[in-house]
């Protein structure tokens, strides 16, 4: 049993939905959120810059003596993760290989689609992650990145949001993606927009499964937080810069927790 905090990291306001998806399955763990808002956004950053904000960051949570990392960021998963989990010295967790089993578990037939970041669809992580599971699936991905910035501006349900959809998903959806994994913590916040305009999609959260793999990593490491049922964990949120969409998404996710957004600069 262990009460030290899980770490979360993300470039943003996205990884929210991870946070909020660990805490609903965990709710007696404690969480030290942090979203780097100032440099937001990583997936237009070059390897080298979204490697040396991952281990700022990750030293910051090592500090406060988090008893694992988790990386909701696809940017830096798809980047940094292997050198974290080199480097540092309690689990390191990315979005990425969760993303992908779930998409292998859930398929059926045809190809599997990834939208993502520009940065994320070029190091071809799902790809890799998804053909060492099935060696023979096609992956069809596209960048989406401007979903991002839909979401940052609050128009999650919106003719633009559902415009959006029809431009970057059209094209796989013809070609017979049902599949659809959500690469990019932005993302799920989208879903009904997405939905609206393809009904038939089977959308995979990747904050839903990197919780299940959270609580899968704790227990077989025995750094689970066990104690009376009826506690509740301590949720500490910091950014890099206080934005009104991460207020909002605050109050959406967290509006019955005492937990407020604390600035905090993280730098070398």
């Amino acid at each position: 049993m262990s009460d030290r905090p899980i770490g979360i990291f993300d470039s943003g306001v996205g990884g929210l939905t991870v946070c909020k998806a660990v805490n609903e399955l965990l709710p007696a763990e404690n969480i030290i959120y942090f979203g780097d808002t100032a440099r937001f956004p990583y997936g237009t950053r070059s390897v080298e810059t979204i490697v040396r904000y991952s281990r700022e960051i990750s030293a910051h949570l090592i500090s406060r003596s988090v008893k694992m990392i988790v990386i909701a960021c696809n940017t830096s998963s798809a980047a940094a993760l292997d050198r974290l989990r080199d480097e540092l010295p309690v689990p390191v967790i990315g979005v990425i290989d969760a993303g992908a089993r779930a998409a292998c578990a859930r398929h059926v037939a045809g190809p599997i689609g990834v939208i993502a970041t520009r940065a994320t669809v070029g190091s071809e992580s799902y790809v890799r992650a998804i053909k060492k599971i099935d060696a023979g699936r096609e992956v069809l991905q596209r960048q989406a990145t401007l979903f991002v910035t839909i979401t940052e501006e609050g128009l999650i349900d919106s003719e633009i949001a559902r415009l959006a959809a029809r431009e970057y998903i059209g094209d796989m959806h013809l070609r017979g993606v049902r599949t659809l994994i959500l690469g990019c913590t932005h993302f799920p916040l989208l879903k009904r927009a997405i939905l609206d305009v393809y009904p038939d999609l089977d959308l995979v959260d990747t904050g839903v499964e990197i919780a299940h793999e959270v609580r899968a990593t704790l227990h077989k490491k025995n750094l689970e937080n066990i104690g009376d049922p009826s506690h509740k964990g301590i949720i500490e949120l910091y950014a890099s810069d206080i934005t009104d969409t991460l207020q909002r998404l605050k109050n959406m996710f967290f509006c019955k927790n005492d937990a407020k957004i604390e600035k905090l600069i993280i730098s070398g």
